[in-house]
């Protein structure tokens, strides 16, 4: 298969270094992690495919790429957070799923132009946010990271936060069946991050899902 389609899977452009692709990774991986998603076959689907595309990239890019390890600048520094996370049974044997099934490393990469106190405010803002999301307290978690994104206006990353948070409330709404929120939702993470072709998939989805829903009182109906 085409490398273009796993940088694609990973919302990532083509030639994207391995940075870039180790990040977009981990992100998703969170996002679609079933431990985060408990019973949503879809989110368990996504995580397989990150996890194919991660490893096809980093099995085609160059060696030395990949060894390389860039020093953090002493400005702004890489910080991490650890959390336990378990592999699903079905999900494909790689190299790098072991770290997954471990303990997952995700990397919170510093905000563009950000002082260290910015960076530790995003690194624990980060901490709370998935807190927030693995609760389902999406009120409050959309609160927090409209405030990030009124804080760093600039960073890409917390733009990614503000779409997924969007997006986990919506499909959460429209699990319980509250459409009308839950478009709302879903058009406010599309709008939010419309680059993100990983998320673009999960939200044809959700839409097409709304839609289903939609026509189905009216085909009782008849």
């Amino acid at each position: 298969m085409a490398l273009a389609h796993y940088y694609r899977i990973l919302g990532l452009r083509t030639g994207a270094g391995f940075g870039d692709v180790k990040l977009a990774y981990r992100n998703l991986a969170r996002l679609y992690h079933p431990d985060t998603n408990p019973g949503d076959q879809l989110a368990k689907e996504k995580f397989i495919q990150v996890t194919q595309a991660y490893q096809a990239l980093v099995n085609a890019l160059p060696a030395e790429a990949v060894a390389a390890k860039p020093a953090p600048s002493s400005a702004q520094p890489t910080a991490t957070v650890k959390v336990s996370a378990q592999t699903p049974s079905d999900s494909p044997p790689t190299t790098d799923i072991k770290e997954v099934a471990a303990e997952v490393e995700l990397t919170v990469s510093p905000t563009p132009g950000g002082s260290e106190a910015d960076q530790q405010l995003k690194v624990s803002s980060f901490k709370q946010l998935r807190e927030l999301l693995q609760e389902q307290r999406f009120p409050r978690a959309v609160a927090l990271v409209e405030g990030l994104v009124h804080r760093f206006p600039e960073d890409t990353e917390i733009c990614q936060w503000h779409a997924i948070t969007y997006y986990r409330w919506g499909h959460d709404l429209l699990n319980t069946g509250n459409l009308k929120k839950a478009e709302a939702c879903l058009k406010k993470a599309r709008r939010v991050d419309p680059q993100n072709r990983s998320l673009r998939q999960a939200l044809h989805h959700d839409f097409a899902r709304l839609e289903q829903l939609r026509q189905r009182p009216m085909a009782q109906a008849q």
